[in-house]
């Protein structure tokens, strides 16, 4: 199958949407499909590689959320792209520009165009004029509009789906949680490497080290897990809070860490590459997150398979994910938080739990994501299969009205 993802972040941009992309490309591939990234481009990575199968369209960067992009030429350029690779299925991945140019040529072209739903828009508003020009009713009515004409539509996680259903969406949904590339989360550094990646962050061995690893927004709501951290320092003096990641909250959050004299227990470390995120992973003791604003919760899945305990925000997404101790738990005020990133300081995780947390990596493998995704293209083709065959039987039927009814 010839699969077309038309999508307005890609790396080097780094977000769960990348990453989630890529995941979904490399195992396609590893299937034997063709896969063709459309995308923006990134000051970081400005041509395309057709060998590669990355094609980059001029782009600037998005209005008050700068380090992503939006495509502003390139219209005729894809639908003739799009023609001579001889696309199969469009799978877009953003409502924006290149998801408009994404359903342009599924129309062209005549074959279905699906869509992933990722971002919970009315949770990034304020990026937009501090809120004031958009509303929720407004992203609504917006998605509704460009999910209209679209084949199938995936959910990564139940609170997407409600949230679609309640825009009035009609086109089928699918839940299909986004998968997480194992192989790289199962090699694990060796102790020695683990122990020299914590003595450059100036970390003993034995140093109890929380890990939050998202982008630096405001609505990640990190500054609630710095507020609750000398809590969490009154039943473990010496643990560690690790920030990886970058974006327009850090500077607000450094001046909380020194306006509470948390500097000796607080580190940012700034983006990673995501090649290189699992080291971190690796050096810590539990994954902390109080975000509410998650509608697939990548971070989550990557934590666990590195064998981390999860002490996360209650949502729909996580307490599907975290149904059981092994895997972590969930909170939804302070005291719940200091009191799980307590515990699992104390209470490492027994080898009896590893079965469940082995079971939940199964349905999150990146193996079992595209297993589901390319069902759900095959289901889209054979529906638009017998929508046509439909058609054209009316169609006859108009034209030879003497065939009816054996007459």
């Amino acid at each position: 199958m010839k699969i077309g993802l038309f999508t307005d972040t890609y790396f080097p941009q780094v977000s769960g949407v990348a990453t989630s992309i890529k995941t979904l490309r490399d195992e396609l591939i590893k299937n034997g499909h063709q896969v063709y990234i459309f995308t923006t481009t990134d000051p970081a990575a400005p041509h395309s590689e057709p060998e590669k199968g990355i094609y980059r369209f001029k782009s600037v960067p998005f209005v008050s959320f700068t380090d992503r992009r939006i495509a502003v030429t390139g219209w005729v350029k894809v639908l003739r792209l799009a023609k001579q690779l001889q696309l199969d299925i469009v799978h877009n991945q953003t409502e924006f520009s290149l998801g408009m140019m994404g359903k342009m040529v599924a129309k062209e072209l005549g074959i279905p165009c699906l869509h992933t739903y990722h971002t919970m828009y009315q949770d990034y508003l304020h990026y937009i004029a501090n809120g004031r020009i958009l509303k929720p009713k407004d992203v609504a009515k917006l998605a509704q509009l460009y999910m209209k004409s679209i084949d199938g539509v995936i959910a990564p996680s139940e609170r997407v789906l409600d949230t679609l259903l309640g825009y009035g969406v009609t086109a089928p949904i699918k839940i299909i949680p986004t998968g997480v590339n194992l192989d790289r989360y199962l090699v694990k550094d060796s102790a020695a490497e683990v122990a020299a990646r914590r003595a450059r962050l100036g970390y003993a061995p034995e140093t109890p080290v929380l890990l939050s690893l998202s982008r630096l927004a405001f609505e990640k709501n990190i500054q609630a897990l710095i507020e609750a951290l000398p809590d969490v320092l009154v039943a473990v003096p010496d643990a560690q809070l690790l920030i990886v990641g970058d974006g327009p909250a850090r500077a607000s959050l450094e001046r909380q860490v020194r306006a509470m004299n948390l500097t000796d227990h607080v580190t940012f470390v700034g983006q990673v590459d995501n090649d290189q995120v699992y080291h971190y992973y690796q050096l810590a003791d539990v994954f902390v997150s109080a975000s509410d604003s998650e509608s697939q919760g990548l971070t989550y899945d990557e934590a666990l398979a590195s064998d981390l305990p999860l002490v996360v925000m209650k949502s729909d997404y996580t307490a599907e994910l975290i149904d059981d101790p092994a895997i972590g738990t969930v909170f939804q005020q302070r005291l719940g938080l200091v009191n799980g990133i307590v515990y699992y300081l104390k209470n490492r995780l027994a080898a009896e739990d590893q079965a469940k947390r082995q079971q939940k990596l199964h349905e999150i493998s990146a193996a079992v994501f595209a297993d589901r995704v390319l069902a759900f293209y095959q289901e889209c083709q054979a529906r638009r299969a017998d929508e046509a065959a439909v058609l054209a039987a009316q169609k006859n039927a108009r034209r030879f009205p003497f065939m009816r009814g054996g007459k």
